[in-house]
């Protein structure tokens, strides 16, 4: 007995010093001390962006400067020599690393590649040149015959105007901002290749790409095997556009859509042309004011079995429009914030009380809720992120479409229970938000950036090859001619701040509808047209087992073992297979002028 006791204790002595057991305390250490000073330099950086993104002011350099500051600290210690060459040696013996320390030492390198000091001088110029394009973007005023307008201003005009003089002006006034970003679009274009390239990638694009594991060709084949698969319908709907908007504005059918008939600046949203009969949210919401989209959206998620957000969450966040005459402006484009990867969430929006943005607001807590979800001890801070980047939008416009789902509204009494609707004009009113985002998502916006950054396109060809694309993949045409001057890409808020990431919402549109219908399915065994996810624990239970595990688990495998399938358009296809029928029928006789793919 004695004998056995005395080999366990060898045993036990030589198992602890073994180079495995000891390489992987050593990588531990590492990562704990990484992370620590990772995290409390990232808040700094965040705080500092949290301001400028809050509170713009006319030549307040104070804000520029800290963000400069913050920016550069957070490169000089993800990109330094020293992280770098370490996680490197570690890598060396991956194998003998577990799996959750061999996904941090990947995230720390590719974190580098972004900020690496190498080409410090490079990187600083970057940061530079981002915050001033920032501050271009959103210290932007949008006049109209001279009169200053916000976006939400120019929002309201293109979803409601029936005068084309005045939409046209709108829409121009909306693209004025392309023309001031256009050179500083050019110098970033520059600045992120040759920062990435220091660490061994082609260009910005293809390192952007690599976070899903994937090559470049591999992500535009599946984003344009997404646009093939929906294309016959996105073709019965343009068609349908064609008409419905000749009809509505007096004008001849034009062969292809021209920019300014359309709801949305950019084209990738035509629900609004649809108002589906008893389902008008605008008046009741007015009545229950901005306030109440924000606590309800979070009542939802409470409903489901989530946490009440923390009181910092309303303390912190910006949530409403700037106050009329206020000294200051803020970015009109709504986010998401996780300051410090931990409990500092907050929410940047400018919330008024009408339909898109009660659907917003649920948008954005999802995303909150995915940070609250894997801020847990068993997500390593490094891997406090989606599943992939696409997972984050997937899930903030699944709980979108759900709160627009008629069962959903009875249920809250925005509309009287019973409410006869027309199911078709509800369907055709999603496809005209979710079908119609594809081409623009996975064509345009992924072409521009690929042909930007992989190609390097040159500045002079910025607006020719912008409407070559939206005439191929979305059929649209701008009113007149928009020459080289212009920079019409540029007015989206994601070619200057998000850059070459766009296929993220192309994926998450995809995913969306996969995790939807199973959810309809397979937990409430209702139509996934017609859902109401209010109140059941077991969806919630189901989305927290997504949510919480944060980036740990490869987004493969996790949809293959939540789902049981490959990311694919069937869902999204079969949801809308009621629709494909009727719009055949009201396209009979009617010509066809987008070409099959």
């Amino acid at each position: 007995m004695f004998k056995y006791l005395l080999t366990l204790s060898l045993l036990g002595v030589l198992l602890a010093c073994s180079p495995e057991v000891q390489l992987q305390k050593d990588a531990e250490s590492f990562l704990q001390s990484y992370s620590k000073k990772y995290q409390q330099l990232y808040y700094a950086s965040a705080r500092a962006e949290w301001k400028a993104n809050t509170y713009i002011v006319e030549g307040d350099t104070a804000t520029e400067n800290r963000v400069q500051r913050a920016n550069e600290a957070l490169a000089a210690f993800t990109g330094s020599r020293e992280n770098i060459a370490a996680a490197r040696r570690f890598l060396e013996n991956k194998e003998h690393l577990t799996p959750l320390q061999l996904k941090q030492f990947q995230a720390i390198l590719y974190e580098a590649a972004n900020n690496p000091q190498t080409v410090a001088d490079v990187v600083k110029e970057r940061i530079k040149a981002e915050r001033g394009q920032n501050k271009t973007l959103f210290g932007f005023n949008f006049k109209i015959d001279d009169r200053v307008v916000s976006a939400n201003d120019i929002d309201l005009i293109l979803g409601s105007e029936t005068d084309l003089n005045k939409r046209l002006k709108a829409w121009e006034a909306s693209k004025e901002v392309g023309r001031e970003l256009k050179q500083g679009l050019s110098r970033l274009q520059e600045l992120r290749n040759k920062t990435v390239q220091a660490l061994g990638y082609n260009d910005y694009f293809s390192y952007q790409v690599s976070d899903y594991g994937m090559s470049t060709d591999e992500m535009m084949a599946m984003n344009k095997r997404f646009i093939r698969e929906i294309w016959p319908l996105y073709r019965e709907l343009h068609t349908y556009a064609r008409y419905a908007l000749a009809e509505k504005y007096g004008r001849p059918v034009p062969d292809y859509l021209p920019a300014h008939w359309l709801p949305n600046r950019w084209g990738q949203d035509w629900s609004s042309l649809v108002q589906v009969k008893g389902i008008d949210l605008d008046g009741v919401l007015e009545e229950k004011g901005a306030e109440w989209l924000v606590r309800q959206a979070e009542r939802f998620y409470v409903s489901l079995g989530f946490p009440e957000l923390p009181a910092s969450f309303y303390e912190k966040s910006s949530l409403y429009p700037a106050p009329p005459g206020a000294p200051y402006k803020k970015n009109n484009h709504a986010s998401a914030w996780h300051l410090d990867l931990d409990k500092d969430i907050r929410s940047l929006m400018s919330v008024i009380p009408t339909a898109e943005w009660y659907e917003t607001t649920h948008h954005e807590l999802g995303h909150i809720y995915y940070y609250i979800s894997y801020s847990n001890p068993n997500v390593p801070l490094l891997l406090r992120g989606g599943a992939n980047r696409a997972f984050h939008e997937a899930i903030g416009s699944m709980m979108g479409l759900a709160a627009m789902q008629k069962p959903f509204l009875e249920g809250l009494e925005l509309i009287p229970r019973g409410t006869q609707t027309d199911k078709m004009q509800s369907l055709l009113k999603e496809a005209l938000n979710y079908i119609v985002f594809i081409p623009w998502s996975a064509g345009v916006m992924t072409g521009f950036e690929k042909e930007l950054y992989v190609d390097n396109l040159p500045s002079g060809d910025y607006n020719k090859l912008w409407w070559q694309l939206k005439k191929r993949y979305q059929g649209i045409v701008p009113p007149a001619e928009r020459g080289g001057e212009f920079c019409d890409a540029a007015s989206k808020t994601h070619i200057n701040n998000d850059a070459a990431q766009y296929y993220d919402y192309a994926l998450s549109y995809i995913i969306l509808f996969q995790i939807h219908n199973h959810i309809a399915k397979n937990i409430l065994h209702q139509e996934p047209q017609a859902t109401n996810y209010y109140g059941n624990k077991e969806v919630g239970r189901f989305l927290s087992g997504i949510l919480s595990a944060g980036a740990t688990v490869d987004w493969r495998l996790l949809m293959r073992d939540a789902l049981g399938e490959e990311i694919s358009a069937k869902a999204m296809l079969d949801y809308f297979a009621p629709l494909m029928d009727w719009l055949k029928e009201q396209n009979k006789g009617r010509t066809y002028t987008l070409e099959p793919l």
